[in-house]
């Protein structure tokens, strides 16, 4: 122990085997010249070492000594044992610029590793069910397959009704000045299909379903419910994952061909009503400018983005500690990260075929 700048530096451990000794040598400290404490070179304290502090703190009541540069160790010990309502402070620790890329790229890395332990796990039980039904439970995929796809039938062809004729209009006015009105009909067919079908479908199931996974894994997480399963030796993956992974890949194809189809019809009524347009020239037309490319590409797409979004709401759902406010979190993390994959996959996907 060393006293120099109006601060107390002590070392080593501070225990009920110390603390007698480093009380002896304060005997000689003027109250009105000890303005911190430095526990930096603090290696160990126990319960008595906090005692000591807080009858430093108490003794010196009229001008308290601040604590400064506490290790994680210490803080938790003094916050387990002392009985001083006053906070602790200390002087932040200042960390620069390469310290703070490492960690980003530490907690990146682990991540990574977590999320793809997570997905492994649920792609191996995922084709494992297909061909095994026992443990399953029943009727899970049909439940699962109402929440998501049949509830989500109303939204997503309202929505893709209106972008249909959004885009057309938008569409329409230039086309007709240069007289090719006909080719709305390839513009919007092969938009909807490769491109604004699956992507707007996934990021309305990523905001309705994505959210609704992690909130209930994270709850499940909370309430202990998924400690239960382990303990029954359910697995929490196959139990509460699985049966959403099926449902969603069986629906999802099924909402972005009715999201392809309600969208052209979008694009046909403004063909017709503004463009002059008949139904049998814009329907010849669009058959014309679609391949089966273009349609495989579409589904394929909309598959993958459905496991994105079961996978990243698994992922936050699972990742939760802590309360009800943690729930909202990992609600909210869920569906920002599964847009923001989904766009991302979407741009690598276009860049492979269309280079392709």
């Amino acid at each position: 122990m060393r006293f120099e700048a109006n601060t107390l530096f002590l070392s080593g451990e501070i225990t009920r085997h110390t603390v007698s000794g480093f009380l002896t040598q304060l005997e000689r400290v003027r109250p009105g010249q000890l303005k911190a404490i430095d526990l930096a070179e603090v290696e160990f304290i126990d319960s008595a070492g906090v005692a000591f502090l807080d009858e430093l703190r108490w003794r010196y009541r009229s001008d308290a000594p601040r604590l400064v540069n506490i290790g994680d160790d210490i803080s938790d010990a003094i916050e387990t044992f002392s009985d001083s309502a006053e906070p602790i402070s200390g002087y932040p620790k200042q960390e620069n610029f390469i310290v703070k890329i490492g960690s980003f790229l530490t907690k990146m890395a682990d991540t990574f590793v977590e999320g793809l332990y997570l997905f492994a796990d649920i792609a191996f039980w995922t084709v494992h069910d297909i061909f095994s039904k026992k443990g399953q439970r029943r009727g899970s995929v049909i439940q699962q397959s109402l929440l998501i796809g049949v509830d989500a039938v109303g939204i997503i062809a309202l929505l893709s009704l209106v972008l249909g004729l959004i885009i057309a209009l938008q569409s329409a006015a230039q086309l007709r000045q240069f007289g090719v009105g006909i080719f709305i009909a390839d513009l919007i067919s092969i938009s909807m299909v490769r491109e604004m079908g699956p992507m707007m479908t996934a990021i309305i199931l990523a905001g309705r379903s994505g959210s609704s996974i992690a909130s209930e894994i994270a709850s499940m997480k909370i309430s202990e419910e998924i400690d239960a399963l382990k303990m029954m030796a359910i697995n929490p993956v196959r139990f509460v994952v699985v049966p959403k992974m099926h449902a969603i890949t069986i629906c999802m194809p099924l909402l972005v061909t009715m999201s392809i189809l309600i969208g052209i019809v979008g694009g046909l009524l403004i063909a017709v009503t503004y463009l002059n347009l008949s139904v049998t020239s814009f329907y010849n037309q669009a058959i014309n400018a679609l391949i089966l490319k273009d349609i495989v590409v579409g589904l394929g797409k909309s598959v993958v983005f459905a496991w994105v979004i079961v996978a990243v709401g698994s992922y936050y759902g699972f990742q939760v500690k802590g309360g009800a406010e943690d729930v909202g979190k990992a609600t909210t993390q869920s569906v920002v990260a599964s847009i923001f994959y989904i766009i991302l996959l979407d741009a690598i996907f276009s860049l492979i075929f269309y280079f392709g």
